[in-house]
């Protein structure tokens, strides 16, 4: 389960994550987060939660895609 608050993403940015949210017709579920830096392209963005949650590659060592930092900043 991902709970709402400050992530850090495993390239070193920051994202602030809102709420879960279910796709109307899949109930596949989503992450809806937040950009805590400038970003042209958008600032709210969603993720399966499959994919927020998992494992990658860093070189020769395996680390989470986003780690939970805080509740708020």
């Amino acid at each position: 389960m991902i709970k709402p608050g400050i992530y850090k993403h495993y390239k070193g940015k920051l994202y602030k994550v809102h709420y879960l949210a279910k796709h109307s017709e899949t109930l596949n579920e989503f992450v809806v987060y937040e950009t805590l830096y400038e970003n042209t392209e958008s600032k709210y963005w969603i993720r399966p939660l499959a994919m927020f949650t998992e494992n990658v590659k860093l070189g020769s060592i395996t680390v989470p895609r986003f780690t939970f930092l805080n509740d708020e900043i």
